[in-house]
C-alpha cells in the first residue's frame, strides 16, 4: 500500500551523522526534518541558521550541499511537542549512539501510542554502528513501562521497525565549521524492507532497501569499522596522531591487512560472498580510511573502548566466531589487545572506566565484564591471556 502521510521525518541525534548523513538523505528525498537534541546550543543554532552546508570530500575533489527544510526540538524540555511531532511523522531515525536508545524509547513510544489510525505506520529506523539496533530501539519501546501490553497486539498498525547499516566516514570537525558538516564522498545505507509487509516502504533515494540484512551489516562493521578502529588503537599505542599517519607505517598497515584477513574469511564463508568480491571491498576500505582528506585523532576514532571491546562488535564478534571453528583471528586479538591499552584518553570517559575495571578485577572477570564471553566459548581463554598480559604491562609501568 502507497504511504499517504506527511512528508516528514523527526531524527534523533544532530550531530554530525544526524545532519551530515541521514538528514542529508532524508532532505534530498523532500523530507521535513525534525531534530530531536538534548544540547540547547545546537537546538538553537538549528532554529535560528535557516540552513547549512553538507561537504563532501575526495581525492577527485570536494562537493557542497546545502541542507533547508528543518527545525529542532529540546526532547528534554519540550516532550510534549516532540510526541506530537512523532504522533503525525512518516519516519523517526536516530544517531545517538546504542547506548543511547533505551533514553529516547520512552518519548517515541508515546508518539507511537497517539498516532491516528487513520495513518500509516511510522517507519522507525536506528541508524547505529551496531547490529539489530533497530530491533534494540523497539525492544525499549515496547517494554511494559514505556507501552501497555494491551496495545501491543495491533502495535504493526502503528509503527514499523526496520534494522540499517550505515557507512560514511564523518572524521573530526573544524572548531569553527558550526553545523557545516565536511565528510567522505563514499555512502552506502541499506535497510531491510520485509518489516513494513503491506506497506510501501518509506520513500528514501538512495537507500538499498534489501530482504536480508544481516550480510551487509555484518560486512560493513567487520570490514569498515574493524579496519578503521584496529588502524586507531594500534596507532595510539604507537604514538601515531592521526590514523592517516598510522596507515603510513608498514607495520599498522600489515595489522591492519591481517585483521581483515581475518574478517573476510568469516564473511565470505557465512554469507557466500565469493572472495575476490571482498577482497576488493577490503581493498576499498583500507582507501577510504586512508584517505589524507579525511585525517582523523586516533583518540577520536578509538574512543568508547568498552562498547568496542563488547561482545557484538567490531573484534569481539568475528573473532568469537571464528574460534569456534578452529579459525584464526589472531589479529583481531592483537587488535583488542590494543583497545584494551586505551586506557585514561582525555576526553574519553569510558576509557577511564575501562582502567579501572582492569585494575580491580581478575582476567576472566575483565572478559566476561567487558567482552561478554563466557568461560565455555573457545575464545574466552585467548582474550584471559591477552587481559592478563595488558594488566602485567600496568603493574611494570
Amino acid at each position: 500500500m502507497e504511504r499517504n502521510c506527511p512528508k516528514k521525518a523527526v531524527h534523533f541525534g544532530a550531530g554530525n551523522i544526524g545532519r551530515g548523513f541521514v538528514a542529508c538523505f532524508l532532505h534530498n528525498s523532500g523530507y521535513e526534518v525534525i531534530f530531536a537534541e538534548v544540547n540547547d546550543t545546537t537546538v538553537n543554532k538549528l532554529n535560528a541558521q535557516k540552513s547549512y552546508k553538507v561537504i563532501e570530500v575526495g581525492a577527485d575533489g570536494t562537493t557542497e550541499s546545502t541542507i533547508t527544510n528543518y527545525r529542532a526540538i529540546n526532547s528534554r524540555t519540550h516532550e510534549a511537542e516532540l510526541v506530537r511531532e512523532i504522533a503525525t511523522a512518516d519516519l523517526v531515525t536516530c544517531s545517538v549512539g546504542p547506548h543511547i536508545l533505551k533514553f529516547i524509547a520512552p518519548v517515541i513510544a508515546k508518539g507511537i501510542d497517539q498516532r491516528s489510525p487513520d495513518l500509516c505506520p511510522v517507519a522507525v529506523i536506528a541508524c547505529e554502528n551496531a547490529i539489530g539496533a533497530t530491533d534494540t530501539l523497539a525492544e525499549f519501546i515496547k517494554a511494559p513501562e514505556n507501552t501497555s501490553p494491551d496495545r501491543l497486539a495491533d502495535y504493526d498498525k502503528r509503527a514499523a521497525f526496520a534494522n540499517s547499516a550505515i557507512d560514511r566516514i564523518v572524521p573530526a570537525q573544524d572548531p569553527d565549521a558550526g553545523l557545516d558538516v565536511k565528510l567522505e564522498k563514499f555512502y552506502e545505507w541499506v535497510i531491510e524492507s520485509t518489516p513494513f509487509g503491506e506497506w510501501a516502504p518509506p520513500d528514501i533515494k538512495g537507500v538499498n532497501w534489501v530482504e536480508d540484512l544481516q550480510p551487509f551489516i555484518e560486512r560493513k562493521l567487520y570490514t569498515v569499522n574493524t579496519g578503521h578502529a584496529t588502524a586507531a588503537y594500534h596507532g595510539y599505542n604507537r604514538r601515531k596522531s592521526t590514523v592517516y599517519d598510522a596507515l603510513q607505517d608498514r607495520d599498522i598497515h600489515q595489522e591492519v591487512k591481517k585483521a581483515l584477513e581475518n574478517t573476510a574469511s568469516l564473511i565470505t564463508e557465512k554469507h557466500g560472498i565469493p572472495h575476490e568480491e571482498q577482497q576488493a571491498y577490503v581493498d576499498k576500505i583500507v582507501r577510504r580510511i586512508s584517505n589524507p582528506h579525511l585525517e582523523d585523532a586516533v583518540e577520536r576514532v578509538g574512543r568508547a573502548p568498552l562498547r568496542k571491546l563488547s561482545r557484538k562488535e567490531r573484534f569481539i564478534g568475528p573473532a568469537a566466531e571464528l574460534a569456534e571453528q578452529d579459525k584464526d583471528c589472531q589479529a583481531l586479538l592483537d587488535a583488542a589487545e590494543m583497545a584494551f591499552r586505551f586506557q585514561k584518553v582525555e576526553g574519553d570517559k569510558e576509557s577511564f572506566e575501562l582502567a579501572e575495571i582492569m585494575e580491580n578485577n581478575q582476567p576472566d572477570e575483565v572478559v566476561k565484564q567487558v567482552c561478554g564471553l563466557q568461560p565455555d566459548e573457545k575464545l574466552f581463554p585467548k582474550v584471559v591471556e591477552v587481559v592478563k598480559r595488558v594488566q602485567a604491562d600496568l603493574r611494570d609501568d
